[in-house]
């Protein structure tokens, strides 16, 4: 007997395996309000995927209004936050909005072009098995709910993230086998094609990439097959809609209006392609407005701008798959024109600019001591700490607009994060380079490609500010454009390339193989072969752009600035630590204050030791040295009386030592009284002779002398 709800529903569950594990979908269990809502089981990982969507078309609105939002529970971990004044989830972490645009990415182009009612999917994960990251679950939490909505949403979609353990590919890998991977990749499909691929990887060859796709486009139809199967059980009705599309007759007389001004007219280097595509615009309403009326025209204005830019996308198209040639006539493997500079500003410890054309980045590092590295509270167990933070900027003017300043967005902070990914490999450890670094892209023109702009900006700041990378790192945009089954592969986008064509494909690496990739498929769904195309012309594209920022800086800096912090290192024995922080902190805190060095000490008894002086370094250095040096026979030392007897005098030789000096061995003549000889806080010079069985350190004065 099937289980029944309060409501009186049966609840429909379905099961299958997928790596080895079964997959449960559920509906009718919770969330009776929802438009749809499905909860997940994988493992003993639970997501909740809900889906909402409005009645019918928002007015006025030129974009589809989907959200896709990932929800981090504390309490699906297990856990508490971290952070010592909020407990309650707030604003999602960077990881948690990566996820959230991760599941957005491949169920977005599915939905069909001029959809605009209104949809929230939201991925909440209720309950969280620690060996697996929980995000491939969501995305087919999210892509279920919208399989039963009705709406007009061409999926299923899954996705896998794939590990490369023992030269295997494995989904759901553990965080031993991930951290010891060379591959970390999310592919996400449907049934006939891959729909995106995110990746980070160690130097990975093209062909390597090109076959962990396969595998996993391979590997998650169970889940597709399984999200079908639970559609086919609940039959949800199918919701009526209307597209907001350009009206055909608008259409035919934009064309006909734009017959003989585009092609070759518009075919000129950027900006000047930009300015005339604006003059052209231009031109275009005011004729509208003759024709049509002023006042009639008002109403249809923005089906009419939207029928312009309709043709000049169908442009761009016909010059490419016609002629082979791009927009601003570049063949469809050529770069646009580069340019790059580097300590370009006095005060920072590294910094560079780096131009493509239109598209134009600036990046500043800074770097710090480890104790400014950024710790990471999220509900995954093995948080740890940032080292290395990649911070990107691009306000409303860098593509000409008027737009209020504000706080990273998604875009801002997936951009970020692909260019930290994709410099990650090749930074040294923290024991050959012991520094926090934080390095930020300020975009200062916008024209396509600007996160490999970021990447390319970032490598060339790093390496002026004398940061030790392994090899450097370049980046690259690249484009595809479908004739039928023919596709046409473009080097180095711009936007307007951008805006017509089937896939956005970001790749990063070194001369040795691949770092990092983000790519996007407007098409429903490709095949691995054209992905594995894209990814081969990539790397010409790639060599060509690190050969012109190797002619700018040609390796790492081997001298810091002037004003970056010096850190020096030592390793102490663990159970020194507790001497060197000393009750309540105060002998370290001593030492800072003293010297005005930062200090780091990690369990493990590695000290860093930070700052602009080196005066103030030594002196810090020193200091530690002193506390948790070991007492050495035959050595000398400078100390103090401390304690006077009839026998001796007991003087501290290094902080929390103190030693005897017998009466027989302060002077080579007899000695009548100790107070002949030395006073308490006298400053006197001795030697150890010995260290007895019981650690008690026998001096001597005339040894010394």
């Amino acid at each position: 007997m099937p289980t029944i709800n309060p409501n009186g529903r049966d609840i429909i569950s379905v099961t299958t395996e997928l790596a080895g594990r079964p997959l449960t979908l559920e509906v009718n269990r919770v969330g009776f309000r929802t438009t749809a809502s499905v909860p997940v089981t994988y493992g003993e990982t639970v997501v909740l995927g809900t889906a909402m969507v409005g009645k019918k078309p928002i007015s006025g609105m030129d974009y589809f209004p989907l959200s896709i939002d990932y929800e981090e529970k504390f309490y699906a971990a297990g856990k508490i936050s971290g952070s010592r004044f909020i407990k309650r989830e707030g604003r999602p972490s960077d990881e948690a909005i990566l996820i959230g645009r991760l599941i957005d990415r491949p169920i977005r182009p599915l939905f069909p072009k001029g959809y605009r009612q209104e949809v929230q999917t939201v991925a909440s994960v209720l309950s969280m098995d620690p060996t697996f990251r929980p995000d491939m679950v969501a995305m087919i939490a999210a892509s279920a709910a919208l399989s039963l909505t009705g709406a007009p949403f061409d999926g299923p979609v899954a996705g896998l993230r794939v590990a490369r353990v023992n030269g295997e590919f494995k989904a759901f890998a553990n965080p031993e086998e991930r951290e010891a991977s060379d591959l970390d990749l999310v592919v996400a499909g449907i049934d006939s094609g891959i729909t995106m691929v995110e990746a980070g990887a160690n130097e990975v060859s093209e062909d390597d990439i090109a076959d962990a796709l396969a595998w996993a486009h391979a590997a998650l139809q169970p889940a597709i097959a399984l999200q079908k199967e639970l559609v086919a059980k609940v039959a949800p009705k199918v919701q009526e809609y209307e597209l907001v599309l350009p009206d055909k007759e608008i259409q035919a007389e934009v064309d006909e209006w734009m017959d003989g001004r585009i092609g070759e007219a518009l075919q000129k280097p950027y900006p000047e392609r930009n300015e005339l595509v604006g003059v052209l615009r231009d031109a275009f309403h005011a004729d509208m407005i003759e024709k049509h009326g002023e006042d009639a025209y008002l109403d249809l204005r923005g089906e009419y701008d939207e029928a312009f830019t309709m043709a000049l996308h169908k442009d761009v198209r016909r010059g490419i798959v016609d002629s082979g040639t791009r927009p601003d006539g570049r063949k469809l493997d050529e770069i646009r024109q580069l340019s790059s500079e580097v300590g370009i500003l006095p005060r920072t410890h590294g910094s560079s600019l780096f131009t493509r054309g239109v598209t134009q980045g600036m990046n500043i590092v800074t770097l710090a001591s480890m104790s400014y590295a950024q710790i990471v509270d999220t509900m995954e167990v093995n948080d740890g700490e940032r080292r290395y933070m990649h911070h990107y900027n691009a306000p409303g003017y860098t593509v000409g607009e008027v737009k209020r300043l504000g706080g990273a967005g998604r875009r801002e902070i997936g951009h970020g994060y692909l260019a930290e990914r994709a410099v990650l490999p090749m930074l040294p450890t923290v024991e050959e380079f012991p520094y926090t670094i934080r390095s930020v892209t300020e975009i200062m023109s916008q024209n396509g490609s600007t996160s490999m702009a970021a990447t390319c900006s970032s490598v060339l700041a790093l390496m002026d500010a004398g940061v030790p990378l392994k090899r450097p790192v370049s980046g690259i945009a690249m484009g595809l454009m479908m004739d039928g089954e023919t596709p046409y592969v473009l080097s180095d986008i711009a936007d307007a390339e951008d805006f017509a064509g089937d896939m956005d494909f970001k790749v990063t690496g070194t001369e040795k193989g691949i770092t990092a990739i983000q790519m996007d498929m407007k098409v429903h769904g490709l095949p691995v072969e054209i992905l594995r195309q894209a990814l081969q012309k990539s790397k010409p594209g790639r060599a060509h752009i690190l050969k012109h920022m190797l002619e700018t800086l040609a390796e790492p800096r081997t001298q810091l600035s002037p004003y970056a912090p010096r850190i020096e290192k030592i390793m102490i024995k663990p159970e020194k630590i507790r001497e060197v922080i000393g009750k309540g902190g105060e002998m370290i805190n001593r030492i800072i204050a003293e010297t005005g060095a930062e200090i780091d000490i990690n369990d493990d008894g590695l000290v860093t030791v930070a700052a602009v002086d080196a005066h103030s370094i030594a002196a810090a250095l020193q200091m530690i040295e002193n506390i948790v040096a070991e007492p050495e026979v035959g050595k000398v030392y400078d100390g103090i009386v401390v304690k006077l007897m009839e026998f001796g005098a007991f003087v501290n030789i290094m902080p929390g030592k103190d030693g005897l000096v017998h009466i027989s061995q302060m002077a080579d003549k007899r000695v009548e009284k100790v107070t002949d000889i030395v006073s308490e806080g006298d400053k006197v010079r001795v030697k150890l002779t010995a260290i007895d069985d019981q650690g008690r350190l026998n001096l001597s004065m005339k040894d010394a002398v």
